[in-house]
């Protein structure tokens, strides 16, 4: 069995930590054998990421093989070569790993927190309206609901991803309050889940 560690809570809990992914994730993997079952998987991540159209052959290549792991918390993985691309929790959107969105940084909205917030999204807190708000935050239009990558001021490369809770609309007229709900974010378990053969 694969091991993979997380600690975050699936997206729509944010405070319910009986839904949190263990310290250590026991997982079953099996393979996507069915060229029809590939193609589905294929056509649910373009209509998330239309952007990824013409790159989607290097991310799924026809010749290696693809895997969907079966976590805890119900949380299941797209693996292929050996690296976690995707993850969807529960029913919800499938996410990229952070380093396939490294990547590819263009496939999604991004908002950047100031310098005073860096520290704690890489502990995995979930980022309040003014830390986007402030001079050295910035917000892409975005719904409610929206996978966003996060960016740390002054950086190039996404820190975090996460969904929002409010409008980029809502979030600079109330300005408090969680906005975006962390989901993934650099060193924690699913960016060091190390896949065994």
């Amino acid at each position: 069995m694969d091991k993979c560690e997380e600690e975050r809570t699936p997206p729509g809990t944010l405070s319910q930590p009986e839904q949190r992914i263990k310290r250590t994730v026991r997982m079953k993997g099996f393979s996507v054998d069915s060229i029809s079952a590939q193609n589905l998987m294929k056509s649910s991540i373009l209509k998330l990421y239309p952007k990824l159209e013409e790159f989607i052959e290097d991310i799924f290549p026809k010749k290696g093989p693809l895997f969907l792991g079966k976590c805890t918390n119900h949380i299941t993985i797209i693996i292929g070569n050996n690296e976690v691309l995707f993850f969807q929790i529960r029913n919800g959107p499938w996410i990229p790993n952070l380093k396939l969105l490294h990547k590819y940084p263009f496939i999604m909205p991004q908002m950047q927190v100031d310098k005073g917030a860096i520290k704690n999204v890489l502990r995995g807190s979930n980022i309040m309206c003014p830390g986007v708000t402030s001079p050295g935050g910035k917000i892409d239009d975005v719904e409610a609901n929206t996978v966003v990558q996060i960016r740390a001021e002054n950086k190039q490369f996404a820190c975090a991803v996460g969904i929002t809770t409010m409008s980029s609309k809502e979030i600079m007229e109330i300005n408090k309050d969680i906005c975006i709900e962390n989901i993934h974010y650099l060193n924690d378990g699913l960016w060091t889940c190390k896949l065994e053969n």
